[in-house]
Order: structure tokens, then sequence, then C-alpha cells
């Protein structure tokens, strides 16, 4: 009995089922069925279970008929897939082609049906829901994930099912209502995904250990990835045995090998050698046999008639040399014409320009033309003057390449053609003369090394020892010469630095007592007259105004003892290795130093010269006893400051 309820869901679907099959019928066009197959009668109990299923409601059982018709569920899952579209079967992930559906527009859902099999029946799921979730595809995948499978389902059940997508290789089906497959290949794996929300129930049954929602989806197994490694790795050697292919092909062919040398090979050589066609093949036999080293005093006639009918070749090069000669002459005339003609017509159309540019008709033009005449004009003038430089550059060249013989006519021309090959026999000649004169110079400067050694070597040690002490001696020589030279120097330096500090002692004394006048005279004065302070400060002003001028008079005079370059490159080098070191340095410390850079340089020299600027450079003692030693340090700025 059914229900009343479900009679009156039943009614209302049948007066809206015209409507969804035409819905149904338009979304399925895309499909490869025949769309005249979905034109079915209301009446159709086939058509009251396919409303049911799309609605979501389980499908009414009709005694000793099917549920659906095999019109529309899949009969049987045939792998063959020739039910539907009697297409034979290719990658299903083809849009179009194979188990799985095309993408389907976005306003219209795949409509998924039921699906028949001897043990158990396949249920959609909801249309409304959301589609079953999947991992990423592992590559090369071929195993798939099979879960919420019936708690009664067997091995034998679960084959029955997926083996309509492919041939299965091994189920793996564990106790936990879950099992992985593995196929033949990777098309397979989609059929069994499409699979994914139907729920399965065993039979008739309606208990829960009959029935469970499937799903399927992909399953990552080492099997499967070492396989796709090894069609990778096939693919790559494929691949590089296609490029080596392509190379073979596109290298180019390797030379003809060489045949040895016989006596047969030797006359079919000398053959070659005559005919222009084969000459260049033959000449490089010539070559390597010679290389080889295959002369000898048996084959040296032969050899000998190989070379001369090489040689023979030399006149027939210069002859085509000649004619390639007269043929670029020719090109070099006919391209001087054709520019000549360029030339002519460049400055006819210049004229024309030049001819509009006039008042007469210049007036006629509006302002954009006259604009568009002035480019054209100055444009074909830049080009004319480029041709006519190139020109000028071509007949220049013709100048300078011009001879006598060129007006002579072709029988000259061979003979010139003969003096050239004569020219350039003699000059061969010449290079060989000079290159054995050059090898003999060398030989005899050989000889004159050799003998030069052994005269070196039959030399006594006494000879080496007294030329050594002759040298020691005149180094000796040379070194008390300058020693008395730089004594000299510092005895006139010190002569001329007393004379200095006669002079300044003479100048201070005559000062103090000028001084010692004024100050008698200001007290007279202060005494008698009793002047204010006023006049007391002046003459204070006025002596210190002569001491000042003193102190200058004698800076200047210390100066003046600057004689030469010399002395102030010194001062600016010393001053700079004192301020390096602010501890200051002995003299023997700052003589090394300035040794490196003048090695005549002595000591004393460099002493008297720092004596000589008290304001620049000071000396000073530290140490006790034994370590007391005198250092040199900077103090020109420290005179700086105090100023």
């Amino acid at each position: 009995m059914v229900d009343a309820g479900r009679v009156e869901s039943i009614t209302q679907c049948s007066q809206e089922l015209p409507q969804m099959m035409a819905a149904a019928a338009d979304g399925l066009g895309s499909l490869a069925i025949d769309t005249t197959q979905l034109n079915m009668s209301v009446t159709d109990p086939t058509a009251w279970a396919t409303a049911m299923n799309n609605l979501g409601m389980v499908p009414v059982g009709l005694p000793g008929q099917q549920l659906v018709s095999d019109s529309i569920c899949v009969p049987g899952f045939d792998p063959g897939l020739n039910m539907m579209t009697g297409i034979t079967p290719i990658n299903p992930m083809i849009p179009g082609l194979g188990l799985v559906p095309p993408p389907p527009p976005t306003e219209v859902a795949v409509v998924k049906e039921i699906i028949h099999c001897k043990s158990c029946t396949l249920f959609p799921q909801n249309p409304n829901l959301p589609p079953p979730s999947t991992r990423e595809r592992p590559p090369g995948c071929k195993t798939v994930f099979v879960g919420g499978l019936p708690e009664n389902a067997t091995e034998e059940i679960i084959q029955e099912v997926f083996e309509q997508c492919g041939d299965i290789t091994a189920i793996r089906k564990s106790k936990k209502n879950f099992c992985h497959i593995r196929f033949a290949e990777e098309f397979m794996v989609d059929k069994a995904i499409y699979l994914s929300g139907y729920r399965m129930r065993l039979g008739s049954s309606t208990d829960k250990k009959d029935s469970g929602r499937l799903h399927v989806d992909f399953a990552q197994a080492r099997d499967d990835f070492y396989e796709w490694e090894c069609k990778q790795r096939m693919r790559a050697r494929e691949e590089r045995h296609r490029r080596k292919l392509e190379e073979d092909r596109l290298r180019p062919p390797s030379p003809p090998a060489i045949m040895h040398y016989s006596e047969h090979e030797a006359a079919l050589l000398a053959e070659k050698l005559k005919d222009d066609s084969k000459f260049s093949e033959a000449i490089t036999v010539l070559l390597s046999w010679i290389e080889r080293g295959e002369v000898n005093r048996r084959s040296a006639n032969q050899f000998y008639s190989m070379v001369q009918s090489a040689n023979s070749h030399v006149r027939r090069l210069m002859n085509e040399k000649a004619t390639h000669e007269q043929e670029m002459e020719e090109a070099k005339e006919n391209f001087k014409n054709a520019l000549t003609g360029i030339l002519t017509q460049f400055e006819q159309i210049v004229a024309v320009f030049n001819a509009s540019t006039r008042q007469k008709a210049w007036d006629h033009f509006s302002k954009a033309q006259r604009k568009n005449i002035d480019i054209w004009r100055k444009h074909s003038e830049e080009l004319r003057n480029a041709q006519s430089e190139q020109l000028m550059g071509i007949r220049r060249e013709e100048e300078m390449e011009m001879s006598d013989d060129e007006t002579c006519d072709s029988p000259t021309k061979k003979m010139r053609v003969d003096e050239s090959a004569l020219a350039a026999q003699a000059y061969a000649l010449k290079e060989e003369n000079d290159s054995l004169r050059w090898q003999l110079d060398a030989y005899r400067n050989e000889v004159e090394l050799l003998k030069q050694e052994k005269e070196q070597l039959f030399r006594t040690e006494e000879t080496l020892t007294k030329d050594q002490q002759l040298q020691f001696l005149q180094q000796t020589m040379q070194g008390m010469q300058q020693q008395l030279l730089t004594i000299q120097e510092e005895l006139n330096n010190k002569k001329s630095e007393l004379e200095q500090a006669k002079e300044e002692q003479s100048h201070t004394q005559a000062l103090l007592k000028v001084l010692h006048e004024q100050l008698k005279g200001t007290k007279e004065l202060v005494e008698t007259n009793g002047h204010s302070h006023e006049d007391t400060n002046e003459i204070n002003v006025l002596t210190v105004a002569l001491v000042n001028q003193d102190r200058e008079n004698n800076i200047e005079k210390r100066s003046q003892g600057l004689k030469s370059e010399k002395e102030a490159l010194l001062i600016g080098i010393i001053s700079t290795f004192l301020h390096v070191h602010p501890f200051g340095a002995n003299i023997e410390y700052l003589w090394s130093y300035m040794q490196q850079l003048d090695s005549k340089i002595s000591a004393s020299e460099i002493e008297m010269l720092l004596m000589r600027l008290p304001r620049m450079f000071k000396q000073e003692f530290t140490g006790v006893g034994a370590t007391l030693e005198k250092r040199w340090k900077l103090c020109a700025f420290e005179g700086i400051k105090t100023t």
C-alpha cells in the first residue's frame, strides 16, 4: 500500500515532470547521447522513477519491471561504453567522450542516473548537495580509495561494480568499510571517480549494514609513482635518442678517409691532379701523404712528378684571378654608371624643389604645403650629398689604383699575369734566402757566445779578486769624497749661522741701548713735566712695535737661510714624519728613514737643518743616566696656537 501523502507528492511531480524533462533535455544536449531517447511519456513507470530519483526520494519498485529504462540508466555498466554513443572509449577526461560527461553549462547541473548491477544498486546523491571533493591527483595515479562501503560488501561485489570502469589488477579491502582498487590504466581512475557520492544498496535490503554512501578519491601508491617515473625516464631516453638522430642528420658529413700510399693509388692521384675538377680533393691526399712521411728514395721521383703537376695549376689559378678581377672591375663600372644616373635624378628633384621655393610659385602654396616642400627639399639634398660623396670616393679609389698597364689589351694582360707569377716566385726565393741568412747569423752569434763563455772559464781567480779589490777601493774613495763634501757644506753652514748670530746679537744690543735711553728720557720728562698716563702708553706701544719689528726681521733672516729647494723638500718630509711620531724621534731613526729616500744624505746635515728652525723643531732629552736620549719633536703647531 502506498501512503496518501506520497501519492499527493507523486501527482505534483507528474504535473511538474514535463518542465523538468525539458530542462534535463536542454542540459544533457551537450552530452554524447541521443536526445530523442529522453522524450518519454508521463504515464511510463520509468519516468515516475526518474522523477522521484531527481527529487531525492527512494523510488517505488514495480513488480516484474525495471526501475529505469536502459536508455537512461547505464545497463550493466559495460566498459565498452557503446551502450550510449556507439563510440569506442577514449580518455574519459576529454569532454564529450567516455563515461565522464563534458563540463556542463553553469546554469544546468549534471543529472546522475541509477546504476543497476547483479547484486547491488547504486543511487545518485541529491543534486542540490555539493559534489564530493577529491584530493590533488598524484602523478601516474592508477589507484583509488573507496570509502563508505556497506559492512556486508565483499570483494566480489566491489569487483562487480568497479570492473566496469576498466581492468582491475588488485583490490585491497580493509575491515573498516574501505578498500583500495588498482586499475590497469590511468583513464580508468576517472571513471571510478564518477561513482563518488552514489549510495550503494545490496539487493533489496533496507538494513544499515547493506547500504553505504561511496566516497571515491585518488590514492597515492608507490607502485603507481614508480611506473610513472619509469615512463618519464623512457620518454626522456626517447627524446634524447630523437635529438641525437636529429643532430646526426644535421651534422655536416665527415671528410672521406684518405687511402694509404701505393704505386697504383699514386698513379690514380697523378691523373686526378691533372683534372681541374678533382684537383682540390687530390691535393689534400698528396699533402697527407707527404706529412705522413711516405716520401723515400724509391718514391721520390713519383712524388716530384705529382708536385710538378700541382705547380702547373698556378698559371690556371692566376688566369682565373685575372678574369674575376676583370668581372669585378666591370661590376664597379656598372655600379658607378648606375650611381651617376641616380645622382642626376636627385639633382633634377632638388632643382624642382628649388624652383618651387621661388616667390612666383611659393606664394600660391599654403603653410602646410610649404612646410612639407621644405622638409622634402632638405631630405633630398641630404641624400644627394651622400650619393655624391660616395661617387667621389669611388673615383678617388680608381685614381689611386690607376696605372699605365690598365689601357693594355687582353694579350698584354696575360703577359702581365706571367710577370706577376715570376715576381711571386722571385719573392718566395728572396724570403727563403733571407731566412737562410738569418739562420747563419744566429749560428754565428751562438759560436761567439760559446767563445766568450770559454774565455770566462779560463780566467783565473786572481784576476777576479783584483777586479773586486779595485771595485772596493773605488767605492771607498767615492764614499770619502762624499763625506768630505758634506763636511765642507756643514762648515759653511755653521760659519753662516755664526755670522747671523753675531749680527742678531749686535742688533739686539743696539736696541737695548736705544730702549735704555728712551726710558731715561721718559723718566726725566715725567719728573719735570708730569705727563699723563696716555703718553707713557704711547711710549710702550712704540717699544713693543720696535721689538715686533725686530722679531720679524729675525724671522725673515732665518727664512732666507733656506738656500735650495732640496732643503724645503727635506723640511716638509721631516715635519710629516715627526707629526706621525708625536713622542718624537732620535736623529738616527730619522736619518735611517731619510736615507731610504736619499742615500747621500747624512745625519749631521739633518741635525743642522733642524737646529736652524727652532720654531718648527725642538730638542728634548728623555731617560736618565745611560738611557739618556735626544729626541726631536715638531712644535710648529704650538707656535701657531700661541700666536
